[in-house]
């Protein structure tokens, strides 16, 4: 049995664009639905996030100096089309075009995502987002524009960031859902919508593109019944069929659920599949199955009123696992549940398995002067490599790479700059913008050396005298 990580083997760090970016009114870009929200007590607006779009090359370097090899960002669609239906922006594309060259000149391989909830402004206000198929045709007119212009220099793609939750009622704040009663008709309408375009992504891609690799992803959360009970194990069994089997089997196998689609039969939804959607769907294969992973979930069924559709079981039924301890922001670290999806996805859909989100909120502050001792940033991504790799040695799980999120911190998917994953601390606040400086934590040394070793060693760091300690990049 061999204990070596492929050579191949991709690590790296995840983002999005409005979490990133700034920029918010250059380069030719049009409003999208986060450019118009406003901030709070407690989150920050969207218009300035990192400034990644001024800085992108500073952070480059520090992920070379980590020793990554392999970034997966996003393309702002209002960025490279302000409209997002109208005339591209080559502006926009030609900074997309730059960014990708500078990650290929440090070694460190790109990995696009066409859509992390930004929906322009436009498509929004007009047609509902993907409540509408007019907008799964700007998508895929969109996307394959994208794949087009950089297919030769980008091997790995994905569509839709976390493509399970529009099978959520978290669907009507990502797809650009605006106006509407938000109906269960409507929640399934705009999953099979999404799952459409997709396809017809992922199809361009197989049919156009030898060298590209393109895959589903998923929010993927281990959902454990809250006790031995049969009614929890139904239930918590029926979340994993609905939320992520039900994607992964029409990513895989093209075709959706069996029980999802008796579910829908059974309760007259009507979920918007016109003639040839079904052939479309038959056409689809992935290359590769990923998903971010950061917590697991326990659902009670006691909790769940009689009724209640499956999509919003853990609305009611969810509940704290007292065998698990929990971050400040009430999620539940659990290593062994991120091995358990590992198997469940490699040994019923026989595909490389790849997690490209996986990472720990904290609440951090500098004092200007000494390094950030992030030991439990150290301990959450020390586990869960090592449990990734109890995957692969142990049980026989073909992994391709493992990807951190928001390794530079950035603003939180709610806004809120006090959530920080990074192992590089971004000198701003919610509503203080400072100087942005990056300054790199312990977190950053102790995954150096991992990745140096390949993944081999995950020991603690040797403790330095504090002069030794410095805190330039």
């Amino acid at each position: 049995m061999s204990n070596q990580l492929r050579k191949d083997f991709l690590w790296g760090n995840s983002v999005s664009s409005m979490q990133t970016e700034g920029a918010w009114n250059e380069g030719g870009k049009g409003l999208s639905v986060y450019d118009i929200r406003k901030p709070s007590e407690f989150t920050s607006d969207w218009k300035v996030a990192i400034d990644a779009y001024h800085r992108y090359e500073e952070d480059f370097d520090l992920m070379q100096q980590l020793g990554m090899n392999c970034y997966r960002f996003q393309i702002s669609w209002s960025r490279v089309n302000p409209t997002g239906d109208g005339e591209f922006n080559e502006e926009g594309i030609d900074f997309y075009d730059k960014f990708i060259d500078a990650l290929i000149e440090r070694g460190i391989q790109p990995m696009v995502c066409l859509y992390h909830f930004d929906m322009p402004l436009h498509l929004a206000e007009t047609y509902n987002g993907f409540a509408s198929r007019k907008v799964v045709d700007a998508f895929v007119r969109y996307g394959k524009e994208m794949v087009d212009r950089f297919g030769k220099k980008v091997k790995y793609w994905i569509t839709f960031n976390e493509q399970n939750l529009y099978h959520t009622p978290e669907a009507f704040k990502i797809s650009g859902y605006m106006k509407g009663e938000e109906t269960l008709d409507e929640l399934y309408m705009i999953q099979h919508h999404v799952m459409m375009a997709h396809a017809l992504i992922a199809n361009y891609i197989h049919e156009k593109y030898e060298n590209i690799k393109i895959g589903g992803m998923l929010a993927y959360s281990e959902i454990y019944p809250a006790t031995c009970k049969p009614a929890d194990v139904f239930v918590a069994r029926k979340l994993d069929e609905f939320f992520n089997c039900n994607l992964l089997e029409a990513f895989t196998n093209g075709r959706y659920s069996q029980e999802v689609l008796a579910y829908v039969r059974n309760k007259g939804i009507d979920m918007g599949i016109l003639e040839g959607d079904i052939e479309t769907l038959a056409n689809l294969k992935s290359d590769f199955l990923a998903f971010s992973y950061y917590a697991s979930s326990t659902v009670n069924s006691d909790l769940i009123p009689n009724g209640t559709p499956v999509n919003y079981y853990l609305k009611h039924g969810k509940q704290e696992n007292p065998y698990l301890e929990s971050t400040e922001w009430e999620w539940q670290i659990d290593p062994l549940g991120f091995r358990n999806i590992l198997n469940k996805i490699y040994n019923r859909f026989h595909l490389p398995v790849f997690p490209i989100e996986n990472g720990i909120g904290v609440k951090e502050t500098w004092d200007g002067e000494h390094e950030i001792q992030d030991d439990y940033r150290i301990q959450y991504h020390r586990d869960h490599i090592q449990a990734m790799k109890d995957a692969i040695f142990i049980d026989g799980v073909d992994v391709i790479g493992y990807l951190g999120w928001g390794l530079i911190d950035i603003l939180s998917s709610q806004g809120d700059m006090r959530k920080r994953y990074g192992v590089v601390y971004v000198n701003r606040e919610n509503h203080d913008l400072k100087d942005l400086r990056r300054i790199p934590k312990k977190s950053f040394r102790w995954l150096q050396k991992v990745i140096k070793s390949n993944g081999a060693d995950l020991s603690d760091l040797p403790i330095q005298n504090e002069e030794e300690i410095g805190n330039e990049p």
